[in-house]
């Protein structure tokens, strides 16, 4: 089937008139980064490339030469008649080949994901070299804080913080020397973006810039943010540069302080900041939770949570316990505090009367967190889940801090809690072989 496919994409880019080639590093860090070459038939895919991808110098393009190349034909189908082929669209990876086929889809995130699935394998195996979806920022002191979360739960918005310095808002490596970031640019969510509530993604978007699936004023020409007629995703895609505080090159040779896992419980029952032991970290690193919020589907009235190992699920080319096992011991090594930090619904659930926390409780919340403040003030035990929940938090009501306390919600609390725990425990299963007895047991019990 690899065979067909690659013959096939390759004998559609040499049908083009006109074919564009992109050459660009993954990976900050000169010791770990590979070279990739992007072939393709669209100036869109290439310049999005050029843009997501390090940028190398002219003199450095002289003597470049590919780890892996990119064949992408997306505009041409796969015959899904093919052995083993279920569509026409096919994203294959070849890793003895080092060569990606992109055929049937001109979603240009097959590419910059494509690269980061390639990442976590070389790195873990090659290199002993832990690859992580998270964003990343640095304080003025040099401490840094890795963001983990899925889609929608803040990875972007919160590590663009004025008071820090940027390292990158999707993809890094953290290696015996600290932190690099892997891309040359952001991939940002732009659904509902305003110059007051994101200044900086806001201004980021200019010449160069790549705006996908967004509408805009035929005659004005004017992008307008709301629209989502043809998808909630629609994306920008921009050099890292066009971020005022961004830390170039993106690496630090700083090891974590703080490493946050983001979740968005729209259930209302998750606290909005938790302190994790390793064990816990472990296991919610490896269930790597979030909530769909309830769709316009009738009878779904309660939000679907989603579970996605190491909040990378798609991407990941080994089993979640070996990513998690790495992650506790460098956590270990380097004196890491963890946190588990909510950016969902207090008071209730998004459908029993809850509000989404605001913003600025979580930034007071991460400001503490940074100032080392939160890890020093009286925790209690949240019940079921067994997580550390501080008492107080400079510029948070307290009992915002404890959803039991906040709870308004016409929905049975304790059922709420029980039931989420549940959920947690069933997702769990699929990974207990692999698990110890001490990561299984930091978990809700139910």
């Amino acid at each position: 089937v690899w065979r067909i496919n690659r013959e096939r994409a390759v004998d559609y880019l040499n049908t083009r008139n006109r074919i564009y080639v992109i050459d660009g590093y993954a990976g900050w860090d000169e010791r770990y980064r590979i070279n990739v070459r992007v072939v393709c038939a669209r100036a869109y895919h290439a310049l999005f490339m050029r843009n997501m991808l390090i940028r190398p110098s002219r003199k450095e393009l002289e003597h470049f030469h590919p780890d892996y190349v990119i064949y992408n034909a997306g505009a041409f189908p796969a015959n899904r008649f093919t052995t083993g082929m279920t569509s026409s669209t096919s994203v294959a990876i070849n890793f003895a080949e080092k060569e990606m086929v992109i055929l049937g889809t001109e979603y240009a995130g097959e590419m910059k994901k494509g690269i980061f699935t390639v990442l976590f394998y070389e790195m873990p195996v090659k290199h002993n070299v832990l690859t992580l979806h998270s964003s990343a920022n640095e304080g003025k002191s040099g401490d840094v804080t890795v963001f983990f979360g899925l889609s929608g739960t803040g990875k972007t918005t919160l590590s663009a913080d004025p008071k820090r310095a940027l390292i990158g808002d999707d993809e890094h490596c953290w290696s015996d020397r600290g932190v690099f970031n892997i891309e040359g640019g952001c991939y940002a969510k732009c659904i509902g973006l305003s110059a007051e509530k994101e200044p900086d993604i806001f201004n980021a978007i200019k010449f160069g810039s790549i705006l996908e699936n967004t509408v805009f004023d035929p005659v004005t020409r004017v992008v307008d943010y709301d629209d989502s007629t043809l998808t909630e995703n629609t994306r920008c895609a921009y050099p890292i540069e066009y971020i005022e505080n961004t830390k170039i090159p993106c690496i630090s040779t700083n090891h974590p302080t703080n490493i946050v896992l983001l979740t968005c419980d729209a259930r209302g029952v998750l606290p909005p900041i938790s302190k994790l032991n390793t064990e816990q970290t472990m296991f919610h690193f490896i269930s790597g939770y979030t909530s769909k919020m309830a769709g316009t589907e009738e009878g779904v009235t309660e939000p679907q949570a989603t579970f996605s190992s190491c909040f990378a699920q798609p991407f990941l080319a080994l089993h979640p316990m070996r990513y998690a096992k790495m992650l506790a011991d460098k956590i270990a090594h380097h004196n890491a505090n963890a946190w588990l930090l909510n950016t969902g619904w207090v008071g209730a659930g998004v459908t029993t009367g809850g509000k989404r926390c605001p913003l600025k409780y979580t930034r007071a919340i991460l400001d503490a967190i940074h100032s080392g403040e939160l890890a020093k003030v009286d925790y209690e035990t949240y019940d079921v889940f067994n997580l550390s929940v501080p008492k107080t938090c400079t510029g948070v009501p307290d009992e915002l801090l404890n959803p039991k306390k906040s709870w308004t919600g016409t929905a049975d609390f304790t059922g709420e809690v029980t039931k989420l725990g549940q959920l947690f425990q069933d997702n769990f299963k699929k990974y207990a072989d692999e698990a110890t007895p001490e990561v299984i047991n930091a978990g809700p019990q139910v």
